[in-house]
């Protein structure tokens, strides 16, 4: 039986570059060749006049400029040049101390610092313009500076999508005392701005520390994405890295779609920055409608894989389900939960002597069905619910046990760098503590 839970601490490690992978960049023009396209310089302002930065892809001289009091985006392609600004959010509100560019997926973002926090202020999609995702135009990329400046790989605005590194048979991965975290790193947008790291966190202290970037190659087409929602497995000598094909995913369109894939790797995915090719990890959708599925999380009992995903009828309106079988590529539906609308998460845990999948009810399910954690057997029928808080969005059930007892590490939808972006920056990571059994 599964104990209470309650919230001890709220942690949120935002940060424009990752902090492993700073660089000082000096006035001028220089390489800063990517992995993939996630990228960012940062630069301080120095009283009121003009600010520059510039990237250089493709072909395109991609630069943000803040002129003292309004922030904009200029692109120049030859010798034409046009402006993209946003007219209710690119006046800085107040004096700002940084000026902040990156690449994020297709998306160049042009951010002030303001009052110790960071405000978007302009914001282009470069589809249609240039392939981000190439990875011969990204190891040409080159910064531009009109100071000097930071840069290196783009970092987070917010961690979800948590989930514990495990080893096949679900137990966590250690390094030392600590616990390993995969997590959704946020990007200054909607999903297609995010990417997969990898995090420690102290079960005593609850420090939060950032220890990789992963990022992906598809089966199909190429480039690097930034897929995530991602469960790391230890499975021998080798990573398991199922993910989700977030990377692309654009709400608008009327064929969008997301897939699991699936990694195998000798390289040590707990450190660095990884490009993973990957394959896919079919997951079965018999017997329902399925537009997309998403959310794998894998574990060995001994006899058999269990993979926990969610899928949907349609966007948005998903259920958790079951597959399990004697290999990853020979998987069968074991159980579903098809009368859910806003159901993810799913996560299998051991619990005592008996396999139990954990999910996530959001506010949007029907009633009973809201802002819960509930917990069913192998053959997804609901046998019970978490007792723990429930914070804002969907926060997934992700348990570890410790030498004080069970711990929960989740997330919130609690936003940042204010309203240009939209929907996707979130969120803090929420961590809860066993307070007693039930």
């Amino acid at each position: 039986m599964l104990p209470r839970f309650e919230i001890v601490r709220r942690l949120r490690p935002v940060s424009l570059i990752q902090p492993g992978s700073q660089v000082p960049v000096a006035a001028g023009i220089q390489a800063l060749p990517m992995p993939a396209p996630y990228a960012a310089a940062v630069q301080p302002i120095s009283g009121p006049g003009p600010a520059s930065l510039a990237l250089h892809l493709g072909g395109l001289r991609l630069a943000g400029r803040f002129d003292g009091s309004r922030a904009e985006l200029q692109v120049t392609r030859g010798g034409t040049t046009t402006t993209h600004r946003s007219r209710r959010h690119g006046r800085c509100a107040a004096p700002p101390s940084q000026l902040g560019l990156t690449l994020t997926g297709t998306h160049v973002t042009l951010l002030v610092e303001e009052a110790d926090e960071w405000v978007a202020r302009a914001r282009l999609d470069l589809t249609g313009l240039v392939d981000a995702r190439d990875e011969t135009l990204l190891a040409d990329l080159q910064l531009e500076t009109t100071g000097p400046a930071t840069a290196g790989l783009f970092g987070q605005l917010g961690l979800r999508d948590i989930r514990l590194v495990t080893s096949r048979d679900g137990t966590p991965v250690r390094d030392g005392d600590a616990l390993l975290l995969s997590a959704t790193s946020a990007g200054p947008g909607f999903f297609d701005t995010a990417h997969t790291s990898v995090w420690s966190l102290d079960p005593d202290s609850l420090a939060l520390e950032h220890r990789s970037d992963l990022f992906f190659r598809r089966p199909d087409p190429p480039g690097v994405y930034g897929d995530h929602a991602t469960h790391v497995v230890r499975d021998g000598d080798e990573w398991l890295v199922a993910t989700s094909t977030w990377g692309d995913f654009q709400q608008h369109d009327p064929d969008r779609s997301v897939r699991a894939t699936l990694a195998r790797t000798s390289a040590n995915v707990l450190s660095g920055t990884h490009v993973l090719d990957t394959t896919e990890l079919p997951l079965p959708t018999d017997g329902f409608t399925s537009v997309g599925v998403w959310d794998p999380h894998l574990v060995h009992t001994g006899e058999e894989w269990l993979v926990g995903f969610a899928s949907a009828r349609k966007f948005f309106r998903f259920h958790p389900a079951l597959a399990s079988g004697p290999s990853l590529d020979r998987l069968t539906l074991r159980g579903t939960a098809v009368d859910r609308r806003a159901t993810e998460g799913t996560t299998i845990l051991r619990v005592g002597d008996e396999w139990r999948v954990l999910a996530s009810d959001g506010r949007d399910g029907r009633r009973g069905q809201r802002a819960r954690y509930p917990m069913f057997d192998l053959g997804m029928s609901e046998v019970g619910e978490l007792a723990a808080a429930y914070p804002t969005n969907l926060p997934w059930p992700t348990l570890a046990q410790t030498d004080q007892g069970w711990l929960m590490i989740t997330f919130n939808a609690v936003p940042a760098t204010g309203p240009l972006v939209g929907y996707g920056t979130h969120g803090d990571v929420v961590v809860q503590r066993e307070v007693g059994r039930v």
